[in-house]
């Protein structure tokens, strides 16, 4: 009775994961048959790896097929909580398991928010073998892990999910008697499927920690029946936002962007503090802060971008929590600041036109003519070079079509 109750307080997401290859949807072009992850995968034999994709693509998931598989020791630590203690003691376990024949596969979620002393840390045990590496990373690895340990990986990228597999997961999990909610008399329909699909944005847990929400919230005593109403309600919830690790990040991120771009500091740090109480990468803020400081300010103020890339470096530099502070004095700068989108829309008028008339000809004047037959063909012919004319010439530089267009 007791083991029932622990698995119906397991999320359902992770009650339902996939235990082979043949029920893990969406990332055919990764795990396909005749792919070469599939080809190590069945060699019995996993190589160190990490896999780079977004929440709810099957980072974790894919790790433990792997392990069953190849029927490894499995161990998972997330690098938020997790730090060079219990690497030394899983590493103890490992070498006690490499003695008896066993591969101890060592997947580590949020690697890059291990710092360069336990990437580091991590090197000798994979060069012998010791472990496996499994790392998992939402962030561009190529950025936000060491190059020594990045070169002895495997990089796999892993895709969002389209709604077609993220209905079938949801299909599943209704179905499941076992592990899912097939027990239960659910009622909902196709189109409210696709709904929470759709809005799920590539994210399964996302979906099924909103299924959930609502069956939770109705009386399991009698028959429930989802309506959109309750898929609207759990999707403006904050607590279908939390998975195992972190908040979500959608909504509070939109919040920070909005106050700064409303100059309002308070609530600018307030939205701040808790994306990073949560556990939010301090570096996808960083980034945000960079985008807000040309979209929202541009060239009202350039020292604003500035400002910005300076926080994204401290961020990187000394990590949580010490960059909490640079991030604050960011925000509320860019709060502060006098705005102005002009140049975020100007550029947004000139993508429409590159758009709309595709790719103009530049004319001959301003081309480039490194050849004699170039030359011939008229190219830079006609040229005024600027410093000649004091920088006032008269001279045509955007295609005929374009010609007088005025962006900014």
């Amino acid at each position: 009775m007791t083991d029932q109750n622990n698995k119906d307080k397991t999320p359902l997401a992770d009650r339902i994961r996939p235990e082979n290859l043949g029920d893990f949807l969406g990332q055919n072009k990764v795990v396909g048959k005749g792919t070469l992850l599939r080809k190590i995968i069945n060699s019995g034999k996993p190589k160190p790896m990490i896999f780079w994709g977004p929440p709810g693509s099957g980072k974790t998931t894919l790790a433990q097929i792997i392990a069953n598989k190849t029927n490894s020791s499995f161990k998972e630590i997330s690098a938020v909580s997790s730090g060079l203690k219990t690497l030394r003691k899983i590493i103890e376990q490992a070498n006690i398991n490499k003695e008896n024949g066993r591969t101890t596969i060592l997947f580590i979620d949020e690697i890059h928010r291990w710092n360069k002393t336990q990437q580091d840390a991590l090197l000798p045990h994979v060069e012998k073998g010791t472990i496996v590496l499994i790392g998992a990373t939402t962030e561009n690895p190529s950025f936000e892990v060491r190059n020594a340990l990045l070169s002895r990986l495997h990089v796999i990228q892993l895709k969002p999910l389209k709604p077609k597999h993220i209905e079938k997961i949801i299909n599943k999990a209704l179905l499941d008697k076992d592990k899912g909610l097939g027990k239960k008399d659910i009622k909902i329909n196709e189109k409210l499927i696709k709904t929470i699909a759709e809005m799920s944005d590539g994210d399964a847990r996302v979906a099924l920690n909103v299924l959930e929400y609502i069956v939770e919230s109705k009386d399991n005593n009698k028959k429930i029946k989802i309506t959109k109403k309750d898929v609207r309600e759990a999707f403006q919830k904050g607590t279908y936002l939390y998975d195992k690790d972190r908040e979500k990040h959608y909504n509070l991120i939109s919040a920070l962007h909005k106050s700064m771009r409303g100059s309002d500091p308070n609530a600018s740090l307030y939205y701040l503090a808790r994306m990073l109480e949560a556990g939010e990468d301090p570096l996808y803020i960083a980034r945000r802060i960079i985008r807000f400081a040309s979209e929202d300010i541009g060239l009202k103020n350039s020292r604003a971008l500035e400002q910005a890339i300076a926080s994204y470096k401290a961020a990187h530099f000394i990590g949580m929590p010490e960059c909490k502070l640079a991030l604050a004095q960011a925000v509320v700068y860019m709060a502060k600041c006098k705005k102005s989108n002009k140049l975020y829309t100007a550029y947004q008028k000139a993508s429409q036109d590159v758009k709309k008339y595709g790719s103009l000809e530049v004319p001959l004047h301003i081309r480039n003519a490194p050849t004699d037959l170039m030359k011939d063909f008229g190219y830079g012919k006609n040229y005024k070079y600027s410093p000649d004319y004091d920088y006032k010439e008269d001279q045509e530089y955007l295609p005929k079509k374009l010609r007088n267009k005025k962006y900014l």
